[in-house]
C-alpha cells in the first residue's frame, strides 16, 4: 500500500516541505530509506523498530521503500523519525491514511517509543501552515514553541502510542496555546541589568545612547575595572522593544539554532552575545558539518559583545567584515549554501595596552610607545572602519562612587532612543531594508547628512589638525545625523558634527606615542 504525509527540513532558518512517501510490497525484505538522508536519518530504522515494539506494535514483515521527495534536498537530523513512523503505520493501515494526508510530522523517537524534542519547529510550523497543512503533531516539550504560529493546529505528544491513538481517534490531543508573554504594554523592556545601576561615566553612557539610537557600532577602550563590560550588558535595556516581525525572525534563529528555552513562545528580549574570545571563526559566523547560526546571527536585531578584542584570532575577527557590512551571512561549503541574517550592534571592548593603564589617571603605564601601538594595531584597519563610535573609559573616582544617587534610568533613556527611531523611521519609509542611519550608504549621506558652511569647515579642519583617516569622514556625518535626531533636529549643526568628531579617537595620529 502506498501513503503520503509531510514532514520539514531546515534551510538556513526557514523550512522546506518534504514528502514522506512510503510503499509497502510482496517482494523483497528489510526497509530502503532514499532521498538523499544524512546518517542521523538512515538510524531512524532502528529507533523505528524498537519504538514500534515498546509502542505494541510491529514493523511489517515485506519490504518497505520510503521516499524523502524531494529527493535533491539532503535531510538532516532525528526529526524524521516519526513521519517515517506513522508514514509505515499508515501503509500496514495501523492508522487511517487519511488521518495523516494533511499533517506534518516531527520529532525524534526514543526506543521505548517517547519522544524527544528536536530544534527548528518554529519554522516548521511556518511552512506547514503556507503549505496549507492543518496541523502539525510534534514532542510536547516543543508544542509551545511552534503554538505562537497561528493558522495551524499543534498539538504535542508525549510518545508514538498517543500519536497512534490519536490519529486513530482513541484519545484527544488538546491543541497547544502560546506561552503567556511579558507585560503588553512594554513587552521585552524588563531586565535584570539597568542603566541607573552605571555611577559616572556620562561620557560613555551618551556614546551608548547615540549607538543605540543609530544603530551604530562602538568601541569601548579603558583600564581593567573602569567598567566597560556593565555599560555593554546594559545597551539591549535603552534599544527599542522588539517589533512582531523582528521577535518572529529572531526566534526562528535561535529555534534552528535549538536555542529556545522550554517554556517556548516568541523571543520578547533583545537578544545580548558575549562569546569568548577562543571562539572560532565557525562558532562566531556560523555554518560547520551540518549547518547552524554562528554568534553574528544569534545576535541579530540584537548585541554582540567582543570583550578583550585583541585577545580574539585575527582570523576570527576579519570574519566579521562581511556581516558588519552586509548585515548577512552566506556560509558556502561543497554540500550547501545557506544564508543567515545578521544585523546587530557590535560592541567591542579592550584594554588600551598590554598592561591596561595608558592614560589611566592615577597608575603609570609601563609599556613603550611601540608596543602600546602594536597592541592597538592587532586591529584591523578594514574591521575598525566599520566601528563608527571610539569611546575612551576612564575609571570612576572613588567619591563619586559612593555616591548615593542613581543614574539615569534606561527607561528615561530608552524613550529618546525610541523618538530618535521613529524619526529614523519617517526619513527611510521609502527604503526598503534601511531602519537606521547606520545603514546609510555613501547616496543616502549625501541625501540625508547635509552639511552647513560652518559644519563642513569644522569638519575640515578637524580631518587636517588631528590626523583624523579618510574612512572617518562618513563615519564622523552618520554620527552627527543621529545626534541631530537624538535633539529633534532635522538639520544637522556644528555642535552635532563637534560631538561626532570626538568619537573618533582611535583614528588620531600619534595614539600610543
Amino acid at each position: 500500500m502506498f501513503v503520503r504525509t509531510y514532514a520539514g527540513a531546515i534551510s538556513g532558518i526557514d523550512a522546506v516541505a518534504v514528502s514522506v512517501e512510503v510503499d509497502i510490497t510482496g517482494g523483497g525484505l528489510g526497509m530502503y530509506l532514499v532521498g538523499l538522508p544524512d546518517n542521523a536519518v538512515k538510524e531512524s530504522e532502528q529507533r523505528i523498530r524498537a519504538a514500534f515494539g515498546n509502542s505494541g506494535e510491529r514493523m511489517s514483515g515485506r519490504k518497505v521503500v520510503v521516499n524523502l521527495a524531494p529527493a535533491d534536498l539532503r535531510k538532516e537530523g532525528s526529526g524524521f523519525d516519526l513521519p517515517i513512523a506513522v508514514g509505515i503505520l499508515a501503509a500496514m493501515e495501523r492508522v487511517a491514511a487519511g488521518a495523516v494526508a494533511d499533517t506534518m510530522f516531527v520529532g525524534e523517537l526514543s526506543l521505548d517509543g517517547s519522544l524527544k524534542p528536536v530544534r527548528g519547529v518554529l519554522p516548521l510550523a511556518i511552512r506547514a501552515r503556507d503549505a496549507g497543512l492543518r496541523r502539525i503533531v510534534l514532542p510536547a516539550d516543543n508544542a509551545a514553541e511552534a503554538a505562537v504560529v497561528e493558522g495551524v493546529e499543534v498539538l504535542g505528544a508525549e510518545s508514538l502510542r498517543e500519536v497512534i491513538d490519536c490519529l486513530n481517534g482513541v484519545t484527544e490531543i488538546a491543541p497547544a496555546r502560546p506561552a503567556a508573554g511579558e507585560d503588553a504594554a512594554f513587552p521585552g523592556t524588563c531586565y535584570g541589568e539597568d542603566f541607573a545601576d552605571v555611577k559616572g561615566q556620562g561620557h560613555a553612557k551618551r556614546a551608548l545612547e547615540i549607538a543605540a539610537a543609530g544603530g551604530h557600532n562602538v568601541i569601548l577602550v579603558g583600564s581593567p575595572g573602569s567598567g566597560k563590560t556593565m555599560l555593554a550588558r546594559r545597551l539591549p535595556t535603552i534599544l527599542p522593544p522588539l517589533t512582531p516581525e523582528e521577535a518572529l525572525e529572531t526566534t526562528k534563529i535561535h529555534s534552528v539554532a535549538g536555542k529556545i528555552a522550554a517554556a517556548g513562545g516568541l523571543m520578547t528580549r533583545r537578544p545580548f552575545r558575549a562569546p569568548h574570545h577562543l571562539t572560532s571563526q565557525v562558532a562566531l559566523i556560523g555554518g560547520g558539518q551540518s549547518p547552524s547560526p554562528g554568534e553574528v546571527s544569534l545576535a541579530h536585531n540584537g548585541v554582540l559583545f567582543l570583550d578583550e578584542l585583541p585577545e580574539f584570532g585575527r582570523s576570527v575577527l576579519e570574519v566579521l567584515r562581511q556581516p558588519l557590512e552586509e548585515r548577512r551571512v552566506v556560509v558556502s561549503r561543497a554540500r550547501y549554501s545557506v544564508e543567515y541574517p545578521a544585523n546587530f550592534i557590535l560592541v567591542a571592548a579592550m584594554n588600551p595596552c598590554p598592561c591596561g593603564y595608558y592614560n589611566h589617571p592615577a597608575r603609570e603605564c609601563v609599556c613603550s610607545p611601540g608596543t602600546v601601538h602594536r597592541y592597538m594595531g592587532r586591529i584591523s584597519g578594514p574591521l575598525m572602519d566599520r566601528i563608527d563610535l571610539h569611546v575612551e573609559v576612564t575609571p570612576v573616582a572613588p567619591a563619586e562612587l559612593a555616591a548615593a544617587a542613581p543614574g539615569e534610568p534606561s527607561a528615561a533613556i530608552r524613550e529618546r532612543v525610541v523618538r530618535a527611531r521613529g524619526m529614523q523611521a519617517e526619513r527611510f519609509r521609502n527604503l526598503p531594508g534601511v531602519h537606521t542611519n547606520a545603514m546609510m550608504n555613501s547616496a543616502m549621506l549625501t541625501e540625508y547628512c547635509r552639511l552647513d558652511a560652518a559644519s563642513a569647515a569644522l569638519l575640515e579642519r578637524a580631518m587636517e589638525r588631528l590626523a583624523l583617516s579618510a574612512r572617518a569622514y562618513d563615519r564622523i556625518r552618520r554620527v552627527a545625523r543621529t545626534i541631530a535626531d537624538l535633539a529633534g533636529r532635522g538639520r544637522i549643526g556644528a555642535s552635532d558634527v563637534a560631538e561626532a568628531i570626538n568619537y573618533r579617537s582611535l583614528d588620531r595620529g600619534g595614539w600610543g606615542q
